[in-house]
């Protein structure tokens, strides 16, 4: 089982883009991410604190085991 690393920004993006996600809108250093019905919001920063990264998989439906192997590219 994976465990969830910091991240940056940039990097969750393209990961959750990779799960099929796309960019809905970005304001300031926000951006919506969005599937079908689900979404989360995810900010722009250098580091992710590990508690934002966990919320918005939980918003987006994402177990942090699929998102971690998707982001190491297993």
């Amino acid at each position: 089982m994976p465990k969830l690393r910091r991240l940056s920004g940039r990097d969750a993006i393209l990961t959750f883009e990779k799960l099929g996600f796309h960019q809905a809108r970005k304001r300031g250093s926000h951006v919506v991410m969005r599937r079908g019905d689900r979404g989360c919001v995810l900010t722009l920063h250098k580091q992710l604190v590990i508690g934002t990264l966990r919320s918005a998989l939980r918003q987006a439906g994402v177990s942090p085991d699929e998102f971690m192997e998707v982001y190491e590219g297993k």
